[in-house]
């Protein structure tokens, strides 16, 4: 391995994962526009790869410019990939998917899974009409080391979450906790629960006053409960070392 995996948190659903071997992904970019994210982010440096949960402008975000400026190979489902191509996205670097489905970067070393999620998905294409952009998913990438990192998305609590537990194990869990949108604090401690991972770090939340869920109350909310994870409430532009959590 040549570096240190880590996860950078860029506010709201946004993070960048850089894998043993120096791979960079991006998780949601949504970074112009969005008030969480650092200045220094709002450029972040090479980008090997985009994984989409879906398609509303909070997720997708600056995923065209990053795609383009950095040749990026785009992980999405079948729906949301073709609109990205109409709108300018290079289709020789669209990996399309959709759940269930599991398709590798590169020389394999990583992987990328959909997963299921409950929500809407829509998207705003740049005729400035409004499209269908295929069904909500989570993400679930596997690292070269063997540690997986699942990104629910905007999802409600669902209990089939236990077949994500099962068929990926996941180390780190991103969950969203703001509320009125996707599941607060409470449905979110549930997830974490039957989901059982050694971290869990909230995301989601606080980028505008109607998302009130707030990592205190997903720790609160987690006391007396027998899983031992940690909540890793990460503010925007810093950084989990992976190694840590082992």
């Amino acid at each position: 391995m040549n570096s240190r995996a880590t996860l950078t948190y860029c506010g709201h659903s946004a993070v960048i994962v850089q894998t043993e071997r120096n791979l960079r992904i991006a998780i949601d970019p949504f970074l112009e526009g969005n008030p969480s994210c650092p200045l220094q982010l709002l450029e972040p440096g090479r980008i090997d790869a985009i994984a989409l949960t879906h398609g509303h402008s909070d997720h997708v975000g600056s995923t065209l410019e990053l795609g383009k400026r950095h040749q990026a190979r785009l992980f999405a489902n079948f729906e949301l990939g073709e609109l990205l191509v109409k709108d300018g996205y290079d289709e020789s670097l669209v990996e399309s998917m959709n759940k269930g489905g599991t398709v590798p970067y590169a020389d394999g070393s990583i992987s990328v899974s959909l997963t299921h999620a409950f929500h809407s998905s829509s998207y705003v294409a740049r005729d400035g009409k409004t499209y269908y952009a295929g069904e909500p998913c989570g993400v679930v990438i596997k690292l070269e080391s063997g540690r997986t990192i699942y990104h629910a998305g905007d999802t409600i609590f669902f209990s089939d979450m236990w077949m994500i537990r099962n068929l990926y194990q996941p180390d780190v869990v991103l969950l969203p906790i703001g509320d009125r949108y996707t599941m607060g604090p409470r449905e979110a401690a549930q997830a974490v629960e039957v989901l059982a991972p050694q971290v869990v770090i909230p995301i989601h939340y606080g980028t505008w006053p109607a998302l009130t869920g707030t990592p205190e109350q997903l720790i609160a909310a987690l006391e007396g409960s027998d899983v031992n994870t940690r909540v890793v409430a990460l503010k925007p532009g810093e950084t989990l070392a992976l190694e840590e959590i082992s």
